[in-house]
């Protein structure tokens, strides 16, 4: 079947899912499509332009606080409190690339990493502002067109009509020249500059793209728990988004998908069985690493090309 088939599936599966599954499944659901846009704006700076992070969950964590504490402390709504969120956010974003695309590489995952934990400590010393470690409480969720999204069903195709809109725009991002673009800065950073592109502001572009999307995710974040906290800003939440890119896939457009899914499956699922299930994480990312170290939707496609030759060579 051609990929037009199985998106139609996929789409009728993904509309349907509420009217079959029960309420945690679709929680569960919506869960992995606020962590599907976190881990592919992670891949539009891994995947495609090479530069490997450590410091996304900074943008998460802030757009959640701001349109959080603009509502509590301001009184402002929240079709006011997004957009400001989503700006401020992007603006922090502007900043950051400014310093941490001074170097690539491992330096590069440290300055990110670096940044994001100094918004971590303050999340948790700004106490008069964010409530120290009691976070942020008394949230709602918006009300679109005045739709409630109290309800799981409700908010599970509110999240999903987001989430399709966000990777559909990453997906022209990367597929325009200038993706192209990016990518050749990946592969090739010296001959894309003696060919007169800009490599630094290619790359501060996607940094400040990937920090949009990071933000949108936040909101997301925010209105789902309707509760932040300044672990939102930490370096686990920011590796769960890295490891779901490299285990799905890196520079693919499904693999962050399919990586954010095993990743929220065996946090969210699993773990209520088992004690130690970031072990059993650990243990499947090694797992995939060494049987498809280009991620499993590469290593899928491989695999079925090669089942597909062998049944010809068969017939």
């Amino acid at each position: 079947m051609n990929r037009a088939v199985w998106l139609a599936i996929l789409a009728v599966l993904l509309v349907g899912m509420p009217w079959v599954a029960g309420e945690f499944y679709v929680n569960l659901t919506s869960q992995i499509l606020i962590a599907a846009i976190f881990a592919a704006s992670v891949n539009l700076l891994l995947g495609y332009g090479g530069l490997p992070t450590l410091g996304h969950a900074a943008y998460v964590g802030l757009a959640a606080y701001l349109s959080a504490w603009l509502y509590l402390k301001l009184g402002l709504a929240h079709w006011i409190t997004a957009p400001i969120a989503l700006a401020g956010t992007t603006l922090m974003a502007c900043a950051f690339g400014l310093i941490a695309l001074r170097a690539t590489g491992l330096g590069f995952l440290m300055l990110t990493l670096a940044l994001s934990q100094v918004l971590w400590g303050t999340a948790y010393r700004w106490v008069s502002v964010t409530d120290g470690d009691n976070g942020l409480r008394g949230l709602t969720r918006p009300a679109p067109f005045g739709i409630s999204l109290d309800g799981a069903t409700e908010f599970y195709y509110f999240a999903l009509v987001v989430t399709v809109a966000s990777i559909w725009l990453m997906a022209k991002f990367v597929d325009s020249p200038f993706g192209a673009a990016l990518r050749g800065t990946r592969d090739q950073p010296r001959r894309m500059s003696a060919l007169g592109h800009d490599v630094g502001m290619i790359r501060w572009v996607t940094f400040v793209y990937a920090g949009f999307w990071g933000a949108v995710a936040g909101l997301l974040f925010v209105y789902y728990h309707k509760y932040i906290h300044p672990v939102s800003f930490s370096l686990t939440n920011s590796a769960e988004g890295l490891l779901a890119v490299i285990a799905g896939g890196s520079g693919t457009l499904g693999g962050p998908i399919v990586g954010a899914a095993i990743v929220m499956i065996l946090k969210n699922y699993v773990s209520t069985y088992i004690e130690r299930w970031n072990m059993l994480l650990g243990f499947v990312f090694v797992v995939i690493v060494i049987f498809m170290p280009d991620g499993v939707v590469p290593g899928s496609r491989r695999l079925l090309l090669r089942w597909k030759a062998a049944w010809w060579r068969k017939k």
